[in-house]
């Protein structure tokens, strides 16, 4: 490889590199806001399109099945477009659609406006997190991929509570309209310092679908972001009613709670980078065993007013993990489907978030209590974790490190 060091023109310098990432990471910010603020605002956009909370949360859903359709489709047909141009067009669609959403006077309509917004999701992270990686030398694509992701992850220490907060007081539309504002902040910045990035000019859609049906540790690895993330959104969708119902703590105290999750999963993504040296399967395994401990913990204590909020933080902080080891797990076993693969686990990821959501709606709806989603995310990841182990037999490849192994080594 070190011969053709040299031939990498589009090389940033550092501080043109820091730039170009921090673009990256606040779409990720703006993302990541008006992802996760309608889990804080659940009752007021419940009132406001005046449908019970249960029933509110199929918004949340809506959103992840909108990402979960968008993927395959941008990120196949967008495959040889320059990826810096893809990434400016998803940013400005999200903008209109979070206005779209902020606009909305009746449940079908916000309904819409939701599935609408999440289609950007998967390819702009996918894309993203393929650019950093393009942008970084061999030893920090992990690291490059994970300050990507923590724009997602800084958004619920600070864009979600803000966001929570101006929803409680000014309206729950003000916060759908704040987003918007930063996608497009977020288009100023990538023309600005993320240099021109050609796309993929060998693919099509018929050789990324090909190659990409056919790999079985794909597969697997997404069926495991999908389940075993479920956990955290099982319980992080119904953090609003859990908090002053469970816990028996005022309204005021969600955006804290918001907050606690959060620096939780500020805390994970870091801690998921610097474990991409180690090994990204183990991380993962244990990853997945802690969140179902972490679950556990969670129902025990939900009733206990603020003794919850470090139990919420440790939590995310677990399952944040996840994040970064399975982008980076999938985006190694996913051959000549690279666009595809990259911003697949952002489907299976709010597959999870819409199978959470549903699940815990569903225990709550039968009359088990709010506290009750703790317990389907606990039954979640333990099934994630049994699906990550079945990967790894399907995976000839080294299993213990595969995706570690080929940010670390590729030099």
């Amino acid at each position: 490889m070190t011969a053709t060091a040299p031939a990498r023109t589009d090389q940033p310098k550092a501080t043109h590199f820091l730039l170009a990432v921090l673009a990256l990471a606040l779409g990720g910010f703006a993302i990541g806001t008006t992802e996760f603020v309608t889990m804080g605002l659940l009752p007021q956009v419940a009132d406001g399109v005046e449908v019970s909370i249960p029933s509110a949360g199929h918004l949340i859903s809506a959103y992840a099945v909108g990402v979960v359709v968008g993927v395959p489709i941008l990120a196949i047909f967008g495959s040889r477009l320059p990826r810096r141009a893809m990434l400016i067009w998803l940013m400005v669609a999200y903008a209109a659609f979070n206005l779209m959403s902020a606009a909305a006077t009746s449940f079908g309509v916000l309904f819409v406006a939701r599935f609408l917004d999440g289609l950007p999701h998967g390819a702009y992270f996918g894309v993203a997190s393929l650019v950093a990686a393009s942008l970084a030398t061999p030893e920090r694509k992990g690291r490059a991929v994970a300050s990507v992701m923590l724009g997602l992850s800084f958004a619920n220490v600070a864009g979600v509570p803000a966001a929570t907060w101006l929803g409680q007081h000014l309206g729950w539309r003000t916060a759908f309209v704040a987003t918007a504002l930063v996608a497009l902040l977020t288009v100023v910045m990538i023309l600005a310092f993320v240099p021109s990035v050609p796309g993929d000019r060998e693919s099509g859609a018929r050789r990324e679908l090909s190659s990409f049906m056919r790999n079985g540790a794909a597969w697997l690895t997404l069926a495991a972001a999908a389940i075993g993330f479920g956990g955290l959104f099982a319980v992080y969708s119904y953090i609003a009613p859990i908090v002053t119902d469970v816990a028996g703590l005022g309204e005021g105290a969600v955006p804290v709670f918001v907050l606690g999750f959060g620096l939780g999963m500020v805390g994970g993504t870091w801690l998921a980078g610097e474990l991409a040296s180690w090994s990204v399967f183990k991380s993962l395994i244990s990853a997945g065993i802690g969140t179902a401990v972490a679950m556990v913990v969670f129902w025990l204590v939900s009733p206990h007013g603020w003794w919850l909020l470090p139990v919420v933080f440790s939590v995310t902080a677990i399952g944040s993990v996840l994040v970064v080891n399975l982008q980076l797990r999938l985006m190694d076993v996913s051959g000549d489907a690279q666009t595809l693969g990259a911003s697949m686990t952002h489907a299976a990821l709010n597959v999870a978030n819409a199978l959470g959501a549903w699940l815990g709606g569903l225990v709550i709806a039968a009359g088990h209590g709010y506290r009750s989603p703790a317990l389907v995310g606990l039954g979640l990841s333990l099934l994630g974790v049994a699906v990550l182990v079945w990967s790894a037999r399907v995976d000839r490849r080294d299993p213990a490190g595969s995706a570690a192994h080929s940010v670390s080594s590729t030099s």
